[in-house]
């Protein structure tokens, strides 16, 4: 068989801050481009085009319109914040571009230009709170990095704890990579919350974990079994950067390495690499066999393609994921708690607990 070669673009982040889970996102898509192209069932073959943005998020708009404007690709793989996956979207829309975006976010968006491959709010941090508050109690203290992520998770956060007779003890920013974690850790030391939800990412969440760690030896109020650390964006890729620190921590998603569940076959990494690897065989089976539909639009794209075998919500663009609650327990991730067939709902609009319109805001640290 003579394969269509269609090109599509990769834009992580091989560098910064979150260079991490970009490699983790970039590594699945690598792998399911490897693996289509040797399948000779199979009739078109993935050529990546790839741009780094280094970290720099002024880069990411410009790069994607490079993608999207010197060569014939019209899906792209990337992003990993939302700022990023806010800064390419008016580029999609002016060259009908889509974006495939593997990596946990704050829902309340449902773009004609990306599909959304892991998890949303009311597949990570919803469950998480719903397992928490029973379990340890309504008291919470609130961490995040100053932008979209920590914003939004917090908002949703708080009116979530609230609604269920809890008390935000304490709330806390800081910009993206700092590492000056001390104040949050002394206002914890005093408040003595039930527990921690951390929306930090990447070094600044390494130095708060370690350095809550050692307010846990200090302090046995603050030992994970009594007052455990929160995150809806942890994974299997960041625990080498954390080590010890991470022990103890309680992490929702849709996949975790050894627990059964989405693609649960125990081969990826971690979610992250999950979700792209996700996202390329999907692309994969909406382009096969239909010559030309690489420039169609993604609508087009969904409704030609029927529902058949397919994994995207042709109204919202998510996907039906688990809910998977785990702790890091010897370095790796223990099943606590798990819900299956959990579809995303970004709007929270199919659920009679659904939270008020965000109010986006910029947080000073």
């Amino acid at each position: 068989m003579t394969k269509r070669r269609i090109e599509i673009g990769l834009l992580y982040s091989r560098s910064g801050s979150y260079s991490l889970i970009s490699e983790a996102c970039r590594s699945g898509a690598l792998a399911a481009i490897a693996e289509l192209n040797a399948d000779p069932g199979i009739d078109l073959s993935f050529v990546a085009v790839e741009r780094d943005p280094e970290g720099n998020v002024d880069l990411y708009g410009p790069l994607c319109d490079e993608i999207l404007s010197e060569t014939s690709a019209r899906h792209v793989i990337g992003c990993v914040t939302s700022w990023s996956r806010k800064e390419v979207i008016p580029t999609l829309e002016r060259h009908g571009g889509t974006l495939w975006y593997a990596v946990p976010y704050e829902g309340f968006e449902a773009s004609d230009h990306v599909v959304y491959t892991h998890a949303c709010p009311n597949q990570h941090l919803l469950p998480l709170l719903d397992w928490v508050i029973p379990t340890h109690g309504g008291k919470a203290y609130l961490t995040g990095s100053n932008y979209i992520w920590g914003w939004e998770m917090n908002r949703l956060a708080r009116e979530r704890i609230v609604r269920a007779g809890g008390t935000i003890l304490g709330e806390r920013y800081l910009p993206i990579g700092s590492r000056d974690v001390g104040r949050m850790i002394e206002e914890i030391r005093y408040a003595r919350p039930d527990f921690i939800l951390n929306s930090l990412i990447g070094p600044s969440s390494y130095e708060f974990l370690a350095a809550y760690r050692e307010l846990g030896r200090q302090d046995d109020h603050f030992a994970p079994s009594r007052c455990p650390v929160l995150s809806c964006n942890m994974t299997e890729c960041e625990l080498p950067a954390i080590g010890m620190a991470a022990e103890g921590m309680v992490a929702a998603g849709p996949y975790f390495r050894g627990i059964e569940g989405w693609p649960g076959k125990g081969r990826f990494g971690s979610s992250h690499e999950a979700a792209a690897y996700v996202a390329v065989r999907e692309l994969a089976r909406l382009l096969s066999h239909r010559p030309g539909a690489e420039a169609m639009s993604l609508s087009q794209l969904l409704a030609e393609a029927g529902t058949d075998g397919g994994i995207i919500d042709p109204e919202t663009h998510h996907t039906v994921l688990p809910a998977i609650i785990a702790r890091v327990e010897g370095g790796a991730f223990r099943l606590v708690h798990r819900r299956d067939g959990v579809a995303g709902d970004p709007y929270l609009t199919r659920s009679a607990q659904s939270p008020v319109p965000p109010q986006l805001r910029v947080v000073s640290s």
